[in-house]
């Protein structure tokens, strides 16, 4: 690969592009959790032993369907985990022509949400009508199923007395059902047994701030308090914003900033809290694969912790993600924990498929990408594998120990532009979980899509 200044200037603009931090489908996920598509909105849920994730799905302009330059959503798939690291995609749940109600010309199947109540999984989604018999702007409709993954059945027509986006559904302790929405307030309202119907009229949730959009609320209950978090802008872009309160219906006391604003200027954020398996894990959303353009965005999860005083602790967000990655899956390092401050980066594979990943660049000795959680087993492989190539042949050391451990092995990259499989024995296989490092020993230049230990 050519080495001049605009190949230079290329990896530094995507490098702006995504978050880095300094110090079926079946997806096997860093962040963002779902790369064969983009996914926005995450709605998380936890049922039975398996976290469901039902997201927003966005797809380009093309043949004149949908605005351009806009949102462009036309259905809603459903994924699943039960580990959030493998992700099994089950398919299309709701699309926009299959729903009596809706435009099917709208493409604006904006973000929804999904809770269990008796048995049957409520679906609420907001999109637009194709009449106005049902009231102008966004409605807000409901499909039901007996499983969490479907098939749902489309009730005929939106719920009655709702207009806006973003509904998010609430049980309490005590059985009862609450929706909340936006539609420049915040809203919520009681819902009926049924999971149909309101059962209260529509309330404004005040003592939120004044100025500046606020959507998407998702509320959550945890040690007797209520918390409500919300997007907002507070200046140019949202950041994820929270405050409690004792009732489900406010009053509310705003609290803090949960994630502070997208560093690169993705306009949106979205999210939902969960725990699951004694962790709390927040979900939201960027445009790690679509850096020129935000509204094609992708999901990502990290980790949830609160203070002894129950406030939540601001959430940096991360490439690396959650959960343990098996040392014989492919393990992409440029969804990196740590990386060196010289002589490495991370560009996409082809900027044109983005689908297709990134890449992580080593270009001077020393240089190096850490990329923790690496999970060996019973420490019975003996053989690394890297797909690499080199434009002046390099050595890769592979550490699994950190960056000041011992060289476990060493693979040599000869010079080549295409991509190719390299091989070495691992002079001490390891057993347990560690922390992979990927090293470049010599002053070359190596591009790395992934490792593999067999």
């Amino acid at each position: 690969m050519k080495r001049n200044a605009d190949y230079r200037w290329l990896i530094i603009c995507t490098l702006s592009a995504v978050f880095i931090l300094l110090i079926t489908a079946r997806v096997c996920a860093q962040n963002p959790i779902i790369r064969d598509q983009f996914t926005a909105d995450p709605s998380a849920r936890v049922f039975g032993d398996s976290v469901y994730l039902y997201p927003s799905h966005d797809i380009p302009v093309v043949n004149g369907k949908g605005r351009a330059g806009w949102f462009c959503m036309q259905d809603y798939h459903v994924f699943s985990s039960a580990d959030l690291t493998g992700w099994i995609d089950h398919g299309v749940i709701v699309s926009q022509d299959k729903v009596a109600w809706v435009d099917s010309n709208a493409y604006s199947m904006w973000a929804p949400d999904c809770i269990v109540r008796n048995g049957k999984y409520y679906f609420y989604f907001p999109t637009k009508a194709r009449d106005t018999s049902f009231g102008k702007g966004f409605s807000i409709g409901v499909a039901v199923s007996e499983k969490p993954i479907g098939p749902f059945t489309p009730l005929d027509r939106p719920i009655s007395g709702v207009h806006g986006i973003d509904p998010n559904v609430f049980i309490d302790k005590d059985g009862q059902a609450y929706l909340y929405w936006a539609e420049g307030n915040l809203y919520a309202a009681k819902l009926k047994e049924n999971m149909l119907e309101l059962a209260s009229e529509p309330k404004v949730l005040e003592d939120l701030p004044a100025k500046g959009l606020k959507e998407g609320p998702y509320l959550f209950e945890r040690n007797g308090l209520y918390y409500m978090t919300y997007p907002h802008v507070q200046n140019k872009t949202e950041r994820l914003e929270y405050a409690i309160g004792d009732n489900p219906l406010g009053p509310f006391r705003v609290m803090g900033v949960i994630m502070k604003e997208s560093p690169t200027g993705c306009w949106t954020n979205h999210h939902s809290i969960i725990a699951f398996k004694g962790q709390w894990y927040l979900f939201y959303h960027h445009n790690d694969l679509s850096p020129q353009f935000d509204k094609n965005r992708s999901v990502r999860v990290d980790s949830l912790f609160f203070e002894p005083d129950g406030a939540i602790r601001e959430v940096i967000p991360t490439l690396r993600g959650v959960g343990l990655t098996k040392a014989s899956q492919r393990i992409q390092v440029d969804r990196f924990s740590r990386m060196s401050q010289k002589g490495a980066g991370i560009c996409l594979l082809d900027s044109l498929k983005p689908f297709q990943g990134w890449k992580t660049m080593l270009d001077s000795a020393g240089a190096w990408v850490q990329y923790n959680g690496v999970d060996l087993g019973a420490g019975k492989l003996k053989v690394v594998t890297v797909s690499a190539a080199s434009p002046t042949g390099g050595t890769l050391e592979i550490r699994l120990e950190g960056i000041d451990g011992p060289v476990a092995a060493q693979v040599v990259i000869p010079k080549g532009a295409n991509w190719s499989l390299f091989h070495a024995p691992l002079k001490s296989p390891g057993a347990g979980i560690h922390d992979l490092v990927v090293r470049l020993k010599n002053n070359s230049s190596v591009e790395v899509d992934w490792v593999r230990f067999e």
